[in-house]
Protein backbone atom coordinates (compact mmCIF):
# COMPACT_ATOMS: atom_id res chain seq x y z
CA UNK A 1 0.00 0.00 0.00
CA UNK A 2 1.03 3.30 -0.82
CA UNK A 3 0.57 6.49 0.54
CA UNK A 4 0.97 10.27 -0.48
CA UNK A 5 4.19 11.56 1.78
CA UNK A 6 2.55 13.39 4.84
CA UNK A 7 5.73 15.74 5.69
CA UNK A 8 4.33 15.75 9.61
CA UNK A 9 4.44 12.41 9.94
CA UNK A 10 8.05 10.82 9.98
CA UNK A 11 7.05 7.51 8.78
CA UNK A 12 5.74 8.87 5.33
CA UNK A 13 7.47 12.20 5.15
CA UNK A 14 9.85 13.49 3.46
CA UNK A 15 12.13 17.02 2.77
CA UNK A 16 9.97 19.19 0.93
CA UNK A 17 11.31 19.07 -2.74
CA UNK A 18 12.97 22.61 -3.46
CA UNK A 19 13.34 24.72 -6.72
CA UNK A 20 16.62 22.51 -7.34
CA UNK A 21 15.17 19.45 -7.55
CA UNK A 22 14.18 18.22 -10.87
CA UNK A 23 10.16 18.00 -11.13
CA UNK A 24 8.95 14.84 -12.68
CA UNK A 25 10.70 11.61 -12.51
CA UNK A 26 11.09 10.04 -15.86
CA UNK A 27 9.63 7.00 -16.66
CA UNK A 28 10.95 4.74 -19.90
CA UNK A 29 8.63 4.61 -22.51
CA UNK A 30 8.58 0.81 -23.03
CA UNK A 31 5.80 -1.49 -22.47
CA UNK A 32 7.72 -4.01 -20.18
CA UNK A 33 8.78 -0.87 -18.34
CA UNK A 34 8.82 -1.33 -14.13
CA UNK A 35 6.01 0.96 -12.97
CA UNK A 36 6.11 3.66 -11.01
CA UNK A 37 3.51 3.00 -8.55
CA UNK A 38 1.50 6.10 -6.79
CA UNK A 39 2.79 8.42 -4.40
CA UNK A 40 5.16 11.57 -4.82
CA UNK A 41 8.81 10.51 -5.68
CA UNK A 42 11.68 12.79 -4.82
CA UNK A 43 14.46 13.54 -7.21
CA UNK A 44 17.98 14.40 -7.39
CA UNK A 45 19.30 17.60 -7.58
CA UNK A 46 20.43 19.74 -10.54
CA UNK A 47 23.89 20.08 -9.16
CA UNK A 48 24.65 16.61 -9.64
CA UNK A 49 24.36 16.94 -13.41
CA UNK A 50 26.86 19.55 -12.93
CA UNK A 51 29.18 17.46 -10.74
CA UNK A 52 29.20 14.40 -12.87
CA UNK A 53 29.87 16.81 -16.51
CA UNK A 54 32.77 18.65 -14.30
CA UNK A 55 33.83 15.23 -13.40
CA UNK A 56 33.62 13.58 -17.13
CA UNK A 57 34.96 16.65 -18.74
CA UNK A 58 38.49 16.23 -16.14
CA UNK A 59 38.86 12.88 -17.30
CA UNK A 60 38.91 13.72 -20.89
CA UNK A 61 41.00 16.10 -20.24
CA UNK A 62 43.50 13.74 -18.90
CA UNK A 63 43.13 11.70 -21.52
CA UNK A 64 44.11 14.31 -23.95
CA UNK A 65 47.30 15.18 -22.50
CA UNK A 66 48.09 11.17 -22.37
CA UNK A 67 47.55 11.31 -26.07
CA UNK A 68 49.48 14.71 -26.55
CA UNK A 69 52.19 13.76 -24.48
CA UNK A 70 52.75 10.54 -26.31
CA UNK A 71 52.26 12.20 -29.53
CA UNK A 72 54.74 14.72 -28.61
CA UNK A 73 57.27 13.30 -26.39
CA UNK A 74 58.10 9.84 -28.35
CA UNK A 75 56.01 10.66 -31.96
CA UNK A 76 53.79 7.64 -31.45
CA UNK A 77 50.58 8.05 -33.28
CA UNK A 78 48.65 4.91 -32.09
CA UNK A 79 47.52 6.36 -28.89
CA UNK A 80 45.37 8.31 -30.41
CA UNK A 81 42.76 5.12 -31.56
CA UNK A 82 42.40 4.12 -27.43
CA UNK A 83 41.91 7.90 -26.97
CA UNK A 84 39.90 9.00 -29.89
CA UNK A 85 37.86 5.32 -28.46
CA UNK A 86 37.33 6.84 -24.82
CA UNK A 87 37.00 9.94 -26.02
CA UNK A 88 33.73 9.45 -27.79
CA UNK A 89 32.37 6.74 -24.71
CA UNK A 90 32.60 10.09 -22.47
CA UNK A 91 31.03 11.94 -24.81
CA UNK A 92 28.11 9.87 -25.19
CA UNK A 93 28.39 9.69 -21.39
CA UNK A 94 27.99 13.25 -21.21
CA UNK A 95 25.14 13.45 -23.25
CA UNK A 96 22.86 10.55 -21.34
CA UNK A 97 23.26 11.93 -17.86
CA UNK A 98 21.01 14.42 -17.52
CA UNK A 99 18.68 11.94 -18.89
CA UNK A 100 20.01 9.11 -16.13
CA UNK A 101 19.86 11.54 -13.60
CA UNK A 102 16.18 12.78 -14.01
CA UNK A 103 15.26 8.75 -13.81
CA UNK A 104 16.57 8.37 -10.47
CA UNK A 105 14.49 9.00 -7.40
CA UNK A 106 12.81 7.82 -4.16
CA UNK A 107 9.99 7.36 -2.57
CA UNK A 108 8.73 7.11 1.59
CA UNK A 109 6.32 4.59 1.56
CA UNK A 110 4.16 3.51 5.07
CA UNK A 111 6.85 0.40 5.95
CA UNK A 112 9.93 1.07 3.46
CA UNK A 113 12.04 3.28 1.07
CA UNK A 114 11.80 2.48 -2.53
CA UNK A 115 14.31 3.75 -4.65
CA UNK A 116 14.51 3.25 -8.55
CA UNK A 117 17.16 4.20 -11.49
CA UNK A 118 17.99 3.23 -14.64
CA UNK A 119 16.94 3.98 -17.86
CA UNK A 120 17.95 0.65 -20.29
CA UNK A 121 18.67 -1.32 -16.81
CA UNK A 122 16.10 -0.70 -14.42
CA UNK A 123 16.19 -1.54 -10.88
CA UNK A 124 13.87 -0.86 -8.61
CA UNK A 125 14.77 -1.56 -4.60
CA UNK A 126 12.43 -1.47 -1.64
CA UNK A 127 14.41 -0.94 1.75
CA UNK A 128 12.34 -1.56 4.76
CA UNK A 129 12.83 0.74 8.10
CA UNK A 130 12.69 -2.27 10.52
CA UNK A 131 16.07 -3.26 8.31
CA UNK A 132 18.21 -0.41 8.18
CA UNK A 133 21.08 -0.74 9.71
CA UNK A 134 23.20 2.60 9.08
CA UNK A 135 22.33 5.68 7.41
CA UNK A 136 25.18 7.55 6.25
CA UNK A 137 25.67 11.29 4.21
CA UNK A 138 28.84 11.50 2.15
CA UNK A 139 30.17 14.10 0.12
CA UNK A 140 33.66 14.68 -1.85
CA UNK A 141 35.02 18.55 -2.42
CA UNK A 142 32.76 18.84 -5.56
CA UNK A 143 30.27 18.01 -3.86
CA UNK A 144 30.05 20.74 -1.20
CA UNK A 145 31.31 23.27 -3.31
CA UNK A 146 27.69 22.25 -5.24
CA UNK A 147 25.93 21.70 -1.99
CA UNK A 148 25.03 18.05 -2.60
CA UNK A 149 25.81 14.92 -1.07
CA UNK A 150 25.46 11.39 -0.90
CA UNK A 151 22.97 9.56 1.59
CA UNK A 152 23.55 5.40 1.50
CA UNK A 153 21.78 3.09 3.52
CA UNK A 154 23.04 -0.63 4.69
CA UNK A 155 20.75 -2.85 5.65
CA UNK A 156 21.51 -6.88 6.43
CA UNK A 157 21.02 -7.76 2.79
CA UNK A 158 23.94 -6.43 0.62
CA UNK A 159 21.22 -6.96 -2.31
CA UNK A 160 18.71 -4.17 -0.29
CA UNK A 161 21.93 -1.07 0.22
CA UNK A 162 21.07 1.84 -1.55
CA UNK A 163 22.98 5.00 -2.49
CA UNK A 164 21.02 7.98 -2.96
CA UNK A 165 23.06 10.63 -4.99
CA UNK A 166 22.89 13.98 -5.76
CA UNK A 167 20.58 15.18 -3.13
CA UNK A 168 20.73 18.63 -1.64
CA UNK A 169 22.86 18.67 1.65
CA UNK A 170 19.75 20.29 3.65
CA UNK A 171 17.59 17.18 2.23
CA UNK A 172 19.81 14.51 2.74
CA UNK A 173 20.57 15.45 6.20
CA UNK A 174 16.40 15.19 7.08
CA UNK A 175 16.11 12.57 5.10
CA UNK A 176 18.80 11.11 7.41
CA UNK A 177 17.29 12.18 10.24
CA UNK A 178 13.33 11.30 9.36
CA UNK A 179 14.85 7.62 8.65
CA UNK A 180 16.96 6.76 11.65
CA UNK A 181 13.66 7.95 13.77
CA UNK A 182 11.41 5.87 11.91
CA UNK A 183 13.84 2.64 11.53
CA UNK A 184 14.26 3.05 15.84
CA UNK A 185 10.06 2.06 16.10
CA UNK A 186 10.14 -0.13 13.72
CA UNK A 187 13.72 -1.94 14.39
CA UNK A 188 13.11 -6.13 13.99
CA UNK A 189 15.34 -8.85 14.99
CA UNK A 190 17.60 -10.52 12.25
Amino acid sequence: MTTSPDPTNPATGSPTPTNETFTKILEPRGASRLPLGDGAWRQLSRKYVIGQVIGYVVVLLLIAAAVLTLWLMFEATWPFIPGGILFAIFLVTLVVTPRQARSIGYQLREDDLVFRRGILWQRMVSVPYGRLQLVDITHGPLDRMLGIAQLKLVTAAASTGVTIPGLPQRDAEQLRDTLIEVAETRRTGL
